[in-house]
């Protein structure tokens, strides 16, 4: 069972993706999470987005992580775009937290190839 974390959600989403400390970031999905990769887009169990996020970030470990944008003013829904720096190329990624009785939990999540200016 999840414990309620102190603190800014949406920080310590950015430090795991940081950390690359993805079995700590699988913790906090939502039992069912709208995940899209790139072109592939589809609402997943939990186990099976765990699947999906380690064959990207295999390929794709982040070297960076930098806040784009974050929307925190509602305290039951969180928002934020970030991108993700990898070996590959930058990936913007935007996800959702929502307050489930205290304990946050990743609802979205999408990671695009960043388009350059």
């Amino acid at each position: 069972m999840l414990q309620p974390r102190t603190g800014d959600p949406i920080e310590h989403t950015v430090t795991l993706l940081k950390q690359d400390n993805l079995p700590e970031l699988y913790k906090t999905l939502a039992p069912n999470i709208d995940l899209g990769i790139l072109e592939d887009e589809n609402t997943y169990p939990a186990k099976q987005a765990e699947t999906i996020l380690q064959n990207f970030f295999a390929k794709n470990p982040p070297n960076a992580v930098s806040v784009v944008h974050k929307i925190n003013s509602n305290p039951d829904m969180q928002y934020a775009i970030v991108i993700i720096s990898t070996k590959n190329g930058p990936y913007r990624t935007s996800f959702t937290l929502k307050n489930n009785k205290g304990v946050y939990q990743l609802i979205e999540l999408s990671i695009r190839e960043e388009k350059p200016n």
